[in-house]
């Protein structure tokens, strides 16, 4: 699983592979804590975060959802999705 972004010590990931299951989503790994992150939702589905960073993956989420998307599609194709740019 690719790490597509990290910022203040938060990893971003994405599976990629054809039997990837719906909805469009990634995977948020922060110290002990894991979270699944809904693209289109903008919401945990799965797991948990600190608050703090829990904030700050829901609005990278919002800022960079266009390339979410396209990283979906990228990995439901068995293709390796694009790095995205980290907060700053």
């Amino acid at each position: 699983m690719p790490t597509i972004s990290m910022f203040f010590g938060i990893i971003i990931r994405m599976y990629f592979s054809p039997k990837e299951h719906e909805p469009p989503h990634f995977h948020v790994y922060y110290q002990d804590n894991k979270a699944i992150i809904d693209i289109e939702k903008c919401e945990i589905i799965q797991g948990s975060l600190p608050a703090r960073q829990k904030k700050l993956v829901l609005a990278w989420t919002e800022i960079h959802r266009e390339e979410l998307y396209a990283d979906w599609e990228l990995c439901k194709n068995g293709e390796e999705p694009y790095k995205i740019e980290p907060l700053r």
